[in-house]
């Protein structure tokens, strides 16, 4: 059993975009599934998701990514393994075209499972993941459009088997060195035995719900379903924001607060896709 959810940010969207931004999103998940099909885990299929959402510029991700106050680009992501419980996150990064592919390295390494700016930077280039993404706004093919507040991320359950990923370029004119919800664990990004999650919205209000745990501690400590523990834990935040989750049985859950998040849902029968929030998931 093979299911597979991704989000491309509960952010700003002009309706115009919503039609490419569900056909992006639907692209990600096909090529999770791909690297499924190919013998790839959980996390490889995460991963793979986010970084197809990292290439696109029309994401604020890796491509995509806003610039600091500075005019600097610095990006998060994170990856967690649920098998494991393992994870690996970089924090504050420039100059990485995929910084997910960072994430993994960390995570592949062991060492640490969080590195920041110039030692994440230096790490990339130790892994041979320095790429010639620039690190400062501008750079070609960078949209001035971007919304502020957009994450990318996917989860994906593979025979029980949880994963998640997650990947921003932060707010639009933070502060240098302002770390977000995505690359914390626990707060947006998580997976363990029960549920994997990926959040998106004002980083701060989730970094102080815990959101993505305080998902997996609702589903395992009381019987509230998952979709109910994703809701519950939506309404307790105080801004903009949106999760997905699947657990170990593959059943998915989605919400958001704000007018759209792109989002899509693959198994191996079909894709589904939408991006305005009352829009249902069409093939």
């Amino acid at each position: 059993m093979s299911v597979v959810v991704v989000h491309g940010g509960a952010g700003t969207w002009a309706q115009a975009d919503w039609p490419g931004a569900t056909a992006a999103v639907a692209a990600a998940a096909r090529a999770a599934l791909g690297v499924i099909r190919e013998g790839g885990s959980a996390l490889d299929a995460a991963v793979a998701a986010v970084v197809i959402l990292e290439d696109d510029p029309r994401f604020n991700a890796g491509t995509g990514a806003v610039p600091t106050e500075d005019g600097d680009l610095e990006h998060d992501a994170a990856v967690m393994d649920g098998a494991t419980g393992r994870a690996g996150a970089v924090a504050a990064v420039r100059g990485i075209a995929n910084p997910v592919r960072l994430a993994r390295a960390v995570y592949e390494d062991g060492r640490h499972v969080l590195l920041a700016g110039r030692g994440a930077a230096r790490f990339a280039e130790q892994v041979g993941l320095g790429g010639p993404s620039s690190s400062r706004h501008g750079a070609p093919g960078h949209p001035a459009h971007v919304a502020t507040q957009d994450t990318v991320g996917a989860v994906v359950c593979l025979d029980g088997r949880l994963a998640a990923a997650t990947s921003t370029g932060g707010i639009r004119g933070q502060r240098a060195g302002r770390v977000g919800d995505a690359p914390l664990i626990g707060a947006g990004t998580w997976a363990d035995a029960d549920c994997a999650v990926s959040a998106t919205g004002h980083g701060e209000r989730l970094i102080e719900a815990a959101a993505g745990h305080e998902v997996s501690a609702r589903v395992r400590l009381t019987s509230a379903s998952l979709q109910e523990s994703v809701d519950a834990v939506l309404a307790g935040i105080r801004g903009n924001a949106g999760l997905i989750a699947v657990d170990a049985r593959g059943r998915v859950a989605i919400a958001c607060n704000t007018a759209a998040m792109p989002r899509a849902v693959a198994t191996e029968r079909e894709v589904r896709a939408a991006t305005g929030r009352d829009e249902p998931l069409r093939p």
